[in-house]
C-alpha cells in the first residue's frame, strides 16, 4: 500500500492500519533503526495522574511544531498535556505535567523520521501549513493484574490526526483495538501484535479505544507511541 492508497483509505474510512513494512516505507525509516528505540520504553516514569487509582501506566511526553511542506520538525518548550472534558471525561480539564522524552530519543534520527514522515503523510490528506504535534510514550503493565490502555473508554482526542504505533507487547492477552464511526454504527476490531504496526486515525470522524490487558503467565507489558497532529495549536485551557 503506497502513500496515496493510505491517504485514500484514511479519507474514505477514517482510519488506515499499516503493517510494519508499510509503516517503514511510508515514513522512509528502516525497522531496524526503529527497533533501537524500543529499550527507552523500559525507562518511562510512572503516570501519577490516573483518576481510577491505578498504577499500571508509565509515560513520557514532548511536543513539536512541524512546518510544511518541507516537514521540518522543531522541539517545543516543555508543556503540560491538556484536554477538554468533551474529549476526555476522565482526565480532561487538568494540566498534566509528564516527564519529557529522553534527549537520547529526541536526538535519534529514526524518532525524528517517524514523526516527520507521518506528519508529511497526514498533510497529503489535509492541506495545512503547520502541525502541532504531541508525542506520548506509553507503557501499560499488568503487575497488578490488569492494565488499561484507554481508561477513558472510547474517545476522540480533539486533534486532526492520531497515530497509534505498537512498539511491543510481551506476556499479555487482550488489548483489542476498536475503531468506530463517530456519527454512525460501523466499526472494526483487531489486535495489533507486531512491533511497528501503526493505526492512523482521522480524529474528527472516528472514535477509538483499546480493551484492557491481562497477564499471560508472568506479568507483561504493552508499549505504544501515540502521536497527535493538530493544525490550530496545542490544546490548552482557555
Amino acid at each position: 500500500m503506497n502513500n496515496a492508497s493510505i491517504v485514500s483509505q484514511l479519507q474514505q474510512s477514517g482510519y488506515a492500519l499499516l503493517q510494519p513494512a508499510q509503516l517503514s516505507e511510508a515514513v522512509n525509516v528502516e525497522l531496524t533503526a526503529l527497533d533501537a528505540l524500543r529499550d527507552s520504553w523500559s525507562r518511562l516514569p510512572q503516570d501519577n495522574y490516573l483518576r481510577d487509582g491505578g498504577h499500571y501506566r508509565f509515560r513520557r511526553h514532548s511536543c513539536f511544531v512541524q512546518s510544511l511542506p518541507d516537514g521540518i520538525l522543531e522541539l517545543s518548550p516543555h508543556r503540560a498535556h491538556w484536554q477538554p472534558t468533551d474529549y476526555n471525561a476522565l482526565h480532561g480539564g487538568m494540566e498534566r505535567w509528564f516527564e519529557p522524552v529522553d534527549p537520547l530519543v529526541l536526538n535519534d534520527s529514526a524518532w525524528e523520521g517517524l514523526i516527520r514522515g507521518l506528519g508529511l503523510l497526514f498533510a497529503q490528506a489535509a492541506k495545512v501549513s503547520r502541525w502541532y504535534v504531541e508525542a506520548h510514550q506509553f507503557r501499560i503493565d499488568t503487575a497488578a493484574g490488569i492494565g488499561r490502555p484507554t481508561p477513558e473508554g472510547a474517545h476522540r482526542d480533539g486533534v486532526d490526526y492520531v497515530a497509534v504505533v505498537l512498539v511491543g507487547r510481551h506476556h499479555v492477552r487482550g488489548g483489542e483495538t476498536r475503531v468506530f464511526e463517530a456519527r454512525g454504527t460501523a466499526g472494526v476490531r483487531f489486535t495489533m501484535t507486531q512491533p511497528w504496526t501503526a493505526l492512523l486515525l482521522d480524529d474528527a470522524n472516528v472514535i477509538h479505544e483499546t480493551t484492557p490487558i491481562l497477564p499471560q503467565g508472568d506479568a507483561g507489558v504493552r508499549d505504544t507511541l501515540v502521536l497527535t497532529y493538530r493544525e490550530h495549536g496545542f490544546q490548552a485551557p482557555a
